[in-house]
């Protein structure tokens, strides 16, 4: 395992050493992840259909992948900031699903999230992706984001919240282990 994406490699890490905002909706907040999130994570992540709607996540999920997945988001060296989507303090779940952002060249950033199946149609990806937008943590200048064309769920997440549909692509998938053909969204921040 290398250096760093152990949960018991980290220190406390808190908001303003991770350089990200709490955003607050309607219905929850967003929040940098900590490493309690590792095991809901890996609950909502063993399910196929979310790993599958995700070019990262594999399927089954090996163990101790979430928790490398948070030690990554909590290192001072990441190159994506990830967000829980916590509606504790609406008597909602801890974690709902996460939503990121990844540096790019030239002041752009890449979208990314996914939410717990028990959650889908409920509007929380929307208002994730919105507030996220809104926020524009990283001041990018221009997003990207990618869904798979056989989830026109996540496509209307992105055109609800303002991307435009850019072209067509296809992204490898590693929990189908195949390339998926995929629908190329930008959003304009200027």
């Amino acid at each position: 395992m290398r250096e760093g994406t152990r949960l018991d490699d980290l220190k406390i890490v808190d908001a303003a050493a991770l350089n990200q905002p709490v955003i607050e909706t309607d219905r929850f907040v967003l929040r940098p992840l900590r490493p309690s999130d590792a095991g809901m994570i890996s609950h909502y992540t063993s399910d196929r259909r979310v790993a599958e709607g995700t070019r990262a996540i594999p399927h089954p999920l090996p163990p101790g992948a979430s928790e490398g997945f948070v030690a990554r988001a909590l290192s001072p060296e990441r190159t994506e900031d990830v967000w829980a989507i916590d509606g504790s303090a609406h008597r909602l779940d801890e974690l709902l699903g996460v939503v990121s952002l990844t540096r790019m060249e030239g002041n752009q950033s890449e979208l990314g999230f996914w939410i717990g199946a028990g959650f889908w149609n409920t509007g929380f990806a929307t208002e994730a992706v919105e507030a996220l937008v809104a926020a524009n943590p990283h001041g990018s200048r221009t997003l990207f984001a990618e869904a798979f064309q056989d989830n026109p769920g996540s496509a209307r997440v992105l055109t609800n919240s303002g991307f435009v549909y850019l072209g067509d692509a296809e992204s490898w998938s590693v929990a189908r282990n195949a390339r998926v053909p995929t629908w190329t969204y930008l959003r304009k921040m200027e």
